[in-house]
C-alpha cells in the first residue's frame, strides 16, 4: 500500500539568505522525497521561514521597515535558491502565518490544562535590561569582558577567545550591544516548560532510544538524561525546564492570557511544520485535522547537528504532552566544510555561495550528485573538495554515465531510424543483472545511503561500459553484415542507459527528465522499470546531455580575496566614471514614462520620526481634495534625515511620485515618494538632495 509522509527540513532564519548549508540539507531531503514519490508513496514536502525574535526586530528597526515587511524582503529571495537547485518543496510558509499563531496557542493551552496536571509553570527570574532601548536583552545583545580571560567585547553566553561559557550576569562591566548602556537587573515573570517532570523525563527516555533517531545521536542523548556531578561537588538533572517567554518588546506570537509576554521564538518555530502543512492543506481543500489524524501517516524531519538538542527533545515532548503525533524519524546530518576541513569564510576566499555557483553557469545538478556521492545517513562532516568535485562529475556523470547514450544513440537514429531492435543473450544476460541490482539501490535510497547508491549505480555503468567496450559498436558500424549485432549492441546500451536514469533520477531530476523525453518512455519510477522498451520502439534524436565542469568555473567559485579586491577595485574605476556613478537605465519610451504620475508637492510640515535615525515625517500638499471638496494632504516617509533638519523643509515645494502604490512602514503609511538624488557610491559621494522646483510652480502641477 502506498504510503502517506509528511516531510520537513529546519526552518531557516529569516534574518538572512541561504547558506550552503541550507542548500545541502534541502537537497539530501529532496532526494529522499523525489525517492518516495519514485516508489508510489504520497509525501507533502514542506519549510517555512522562521520570522520571530529580539534579532529580526532589531535587524527590522536599523531598516527602518516593519518585522513583517523585513521578512517579507529575506522571503522574496528564497525562490531563487530553491528553483535554482530544483529543490521540490510543495508548500513554503512563515511562521508568522495565521496558522502558526492559531496552532502556537493551542498547543500551549493544551500543555498547560494537561489533565494529569499543567506542565507550564511561572517564575521569576532576573535578567539584563537595557534602560535606553527599554528592554530586556537576550544573551547575545549583552557584551563585557570575559570573566575568565579577561578579553573585552565578548558576548553574554560565551567567549569567542578562551571558549568559556557563562551566565550574562557574569561578565565584568557588561553593556548592551544595542544602546552601549549598562544593563541593569531586572526581574520578570517567565514562563517554563516542565521538561524535567518525571513524565517527560520518562516519555523522552523510551522515544529517543526505541529507534527513531541514529545510534549514534542517540547514543549523545542518552547522556543528557544522566545526573552529573559538577566540579564543586553539586549533581544536576540532564534535563532543565524550558525557558519559553520573552517579555515585550518582541516580535513573536503574545501567549494567551499573559499579556506583554511572547512565546519564546524555539517554541512556535517547530511548530511552524505543522503550520505550514496546514496552510497547504487549506489551498487543497483538505481537512488538516483528519490528514494529523491519519494513523498511518508518518512524520520525518531533516535537520543539523547543531539543533539536536531542540528537536530531539522540546519538540517531541510538546507533540507528546498536547495530545499530538510525534515524529517517525528526526534525520541529523553534520556540518559542510570546505577544501579538506576548512570552515566557510568569505573573507578568506573559503566560501561556497550558492548563488554565485548559479551565476557562474553551474547545473545545479552537479551539485546535487556531488553532495549526494558525500551524504550518508549517518550524522557525519563533510568536506567539498574542488578537485574532488570536477573528477567526480566529469568521471562518473559524463564519462560513466552520459557517455553510454551518447555512444550507442546516434547509430540508432541514422541507421535504423531510431528502432530497438531485439536482444541477444549476452545483452539479455547484462540488462537482467541491472535490474537484479535496482531493488538494493532503491533501499539504499530509503536509508538515505546516497553515497552507496550512487557508487553502486556507478558499478553498473562500469559493466555497460565493459560491455561497449567488448563490442566496439563503432567497429560493428564499418561492417555490412554486422547491421543486426550493431542494433542488437546499440539497443542494450539505450536499454541499460534507462535502468541507470532511473537509479539517477531522485538526484539528477531534470537530467532524467530530458532522457524521458529522449527516449520517448513514460516518467519513470521504481515500479515501472521492470517493464523494458519492446523492439521496435523508436527513440529520438539524441542531443548532449551534460557539459564537464570548467577548471575556470571552479577558479571562479573559490576566487581568491586579492582577486576579489582587484576585480572589485576595476568594478569602482569605471564606476566612478559614470554619470552620477553607474550607468543609465535601459532606453523607455514615453508611455512607459507617462505611467509615473509624478506632482509638485509643498512641504506643509516636516518632523523627525520616533525610533529612527533615517527617516523624516512630510506632511504633503499636493493640490488634492477629499470627497466634499475640502483640501486634504498626503503622509509621505523620506529616507533624508542624514542631510536635512525638518525645519530646513517646512515650506519647500518639491517632486511626489503621485501614483506609487501606499506602503506600510513600521512608523504608519508612506503615501507616495519624494524624489531625491544620490551618487551610486554613497561611501565615496555621501549625501541625498532632494529637488526643488523653480518658484511659480503651484501644488497639483503634473511634470510632463
Amino acid at each position: 500500500m502506498p504510503r502517506q509522509l509528511f516531510v520537513t527540513t529546519a526552518l531557516p532564519y529569516a534574518n538572512g539568505n541561504f547558506h550552503i548549508g541550507h542548500i545541502m540539507e534541502y537537497i539530501q531531503a529532496d532526494i529522499w522525497v523525489r525517492y518516495q514519490r519514485m516508489m508510489g508513496n504520497a509525501v507533502d514536502f514542506v519549510c517555512a521561514d522562521d520570522t520571530h525574535g529580539a534579532p529580526i526586530m532589531i535587524a527590522a528597526e536599523k531598516a527602518d521597515v516593519t518585522p513583517q515587511q523585513f521578512v517579507a524582503n529575506i522571503a522574496a529571495g528564497r525562490h531563487k535558491y530553491l528553483n535554482g537547485f530544483h529543490i521540490s518543496f510543495d508548500n513554503w510558509h512563515s511562521t508568522d502565518g495565521p496558522e502558526n499563531h492559531e496552532l502556537a496557542r493551542q498547543i500551549y493551552r493544551d500543555l498547560r490544562d494537561n489533565k494529569d496536571g499543567s506542565l507550564i509553570e511561572s517564575r521569576t527570574i532576573e535578567q539584563f535590561f537595557d534602560p535606553q532601548k527599554n528592554m530586556f536583552l537576550p544573551d547575545r545583545f549583552i557584551k563585557g569582558e570575559c570573566p575568565k580571560c579577561h578579553t573585552k567585547d565578548q558576548y553574554g553566553d560565551n567567549c569567542e577567545n578562551c571558549g568559556a561559557v557563562y551566565a550574562p550576569t557574569d561578565l565584568i562591566n557588561p553593556y548592551s550591544a544595542l544602546s552601549g548602556a549598562k544593563p541593569e537587573l531586572k526581574s520578570s515573570e517567565h514562563f517554563f516548560f516542565k521538561l524535567s517532570d518525571p513524565r517527560c523525563v520518562a516519555f523522552l527516555e523510551n522515544w529517543t532510544q526505541d529507534g527513531k533517531l541514529q545510534p549514534e545521536v542517540a547514543n549523545k542523548i542518552k547522556e543528557w538524561f544522566t545526573i552529573r556531578t559538577n566540579p564543586d561537588g553539586s549533581t544536576s538533572e540532564g534535563l532543565g525546564d524550558w525557558d519559553i517567554s520573552r517579555d515585550a518588546p518582541y516580535f513573536g506570537i503574545e501567549i494567551p492570557d499573559a499579556p506583554g509576554k511572547y512565546f519564546y521564538v524555539w517554541l512556535d518555530a517547530p511548530i511552524g511544520y505543522l503550520a505550514s502543512l496546514k496552510n497547504l492543506c487549506s489551498k487543497r481543500g483538505l481537512d488538516y485535522d483528519a490528514y494529523m489524524a491519519n494513523p498511518e501517516l508518518e512524520q520525518y524531519h531533516f535537520i543539523g547537528k547543531d539543533i539536536v538538542t531542540f528537536h530531539t527533545l522540546f519538540w517531541p515532548a510538546t507533540l507528546h504532552f498536547s495530545g499530538r503525533k510525534t515524529p517517525n524519524n528526526v534525520f541529523v546530518h553534520g556540518f559542510l566544510t570546505v577544501n579538506n576541513g576548512e570552515k566557510m569564510s568569505k573573507s578568506r576566499g573559503t566560501g561556497l555561495d550558492p548563488l554565485k555557483y548559479l551565476s557562474l553557469g553551474m547545473n545545479p545538478e552537479w551539485l546535487r550528485y556531488y553532495l549526494a556521492a558525500k551524504l550518508s545517513g549517518r550524522n557525519e562532516d563533510i568536506d567539498f573538495n574542488a578537485d574532488d568535485f570536477m573528477a567526480r562529475v566529469n568521471s562518473d556523470l559524463i564519462g560513466k554515465y552520459v557517455n553510454i547514450a551518447s555512444r550507442a544513440a546516434g547509430f540508432l537514429t541514422k541507421r535504423f531510424e531510431g528502432k530497438l531492435g531485439v536482444v541477444s543473450e549476452d545483452g539479455a544476460a547484462l540488462l537482467h543483472q541491472l535490474r537484479s541490482e535496482v531493488d538494493a539501490i532503491a533501499q539504499l535510497y530509503e536509508a538515505r545511503e546516497t553515497s552507496r547508491a550512487l557508487r553502486d549505480t556507478m558499478a553498473l555503468a562500469d559493466k555497460v561500459n565493459a560491455y561497449v567496450d567488448a563490442n566496439k559498436p563503432w567497429d560493428l558500424a564499418k561492417k555490412p553484415d554486422q547491421e543486426a549485432r550493431l542494433q542488437d549492441v546499440c539497443t542494450v546500451c539505450i536499454k541499460a542507459f534507462r535502468i541507470l536514469t532511473c537509479c539517477l533520477k531522485p538526484v539528477l531530476p531534470t537530467l532524467a527528465s530530458q532522457v524521458e523525453a529522449f527516449l520517448n518512455i513514460e516518467p519513470l519510477t521504481f515500479a515501472n522499470i521492470a517493464q523494458p522498451m519492446q523492439a521496435g520502439h523508436v527513440i529520438g534524436t539524441y542531443q548532449h546531455l551534460m557539459q564537464r565542469v570548467d577548471l575556470k568555473q571552479i577558479e571562479a567559485l573559490f576566487e581568491a580575496p586579492a582577486q576579489v579586491e582587484q576585480a572589485q577595485t576595476a568594478t569602482e574605476s569605471v564606476v566612478n566614471q559614470l554619470p552620477g556613478g553607474e550607468a543609465i537605465a535601459p532606453t523607455i519610451g514615453i508611455d512607459d514614462f507617462a505611467k509615473v504620475d509624478l506632482r509638485i508637492a509643498k512641504i506643509l510640515d516636516c518632523q523627525a520620526v520616533a525610533g529612527s535615525t533615517k527617516l523624516l515625517q512630510l506632511t504633503l500638499d499636493a493640490g488634492e481634495v477629499d470627497n466634499a471638496g475640502q483640501p486634504t494632504t498626503r503622509n509621505v516617509f523620506s529616507g533624508i534625515a542624514s542631510m536635512y533638519k525638518p525645519e530646513q523643509l517646512v515650506g519647500k515645494l518639491t517632486v511626489l511620485v503621485a501614483n506609487l502604490a501606499p506602503r506600510k512602514m513600521k512608523f504608519g503609511i508612506s503615501e507616495g515618494m519624494v524624489l531625491a538624488a544620490s551618487h551610486a557610491d554613497e561611501k565615496a559621494q555621501p549625501g541625498i538632495y532632494v529637488l526643488e522646483p523653480f518658484s511659480g510652480a503651484q501644488p497639483g502641477m503634473r511634470i510632463h
